[in-house]
């Protein structure tokens, strides 16, 4: 298991929720699940990423969307080819032109998701795609489990934004 007790920067919520998402990852290690991790700061985001790939002897990939990503599914093959990471990670769904369009195509292909990949999908949302993810593809979002939430007191969030902007 991933051990994140004294991990920098993180608050004792997220450690929780980091906590929470290693094991989910661990516990549906060579099958196909779909995990929703929803944080509406990018930087925390990466933080987390950090922190999992840091402390894990497992192989995470991280797929970093386009904006002019059309299918997610073809975004994912493209990146990973034929090979089966331990988990991965696909984050900037939030800069996607069309993603109306790419969560309605995820949910047609749903089924290509569980025949092709043999590892758990994690999925980095915010609470806007999240909605989107409710209304326009419930059955690909009912795949997933329960959504894990690194949400970010008011005043950390102002210093996080703070600390991306002198950046």
């Amino acid at each position: 298991m991933i051990s994140l007790s004294n991990s920098e920067n993180n608050t004792p919520g997220s450690t929780a929720a980091t906590k929470r998402l290693a094991r989910a990852m661990m516990v549906s290690a060579g099958e196909f699940s779909l995990i929703l991790a929803c944080c509406n700061c990018v930087e925390r985001q990466k933080q987390v990423l950090n922190v999992l790939t840091e402390f894990s002897s497992g192989d995470i990939h991280e797929i970093l969307l386009s904006p002019a990503a059309d299918t997610l599914y073809a975004a994912i093959t493209t990146a990973i080819g034929d090979t089966q990471p331990e988990a991965l990670m696909i984050r900037g769904l939030e800069s996607v032109m069309e993603l109306n369009q790419l969560i309605i195509s995820t949910n047609i292909m749903r089924n290509q998701f569980r025949k092709e990949f043999r590892f758990p999908l994690v999925l980095w949302i915010n609470e806007e795609i999240l909605c989107k993810l409710v209304w326009l593809a419930p059955d690909f979002k009912d795949w997933a489990a329960s959504t894990i939430r690194f949400d970010i007191p008011q005043n950390q969030l102002v210093e996080v934004e703070q600390q991306a902007i002198s950046a």
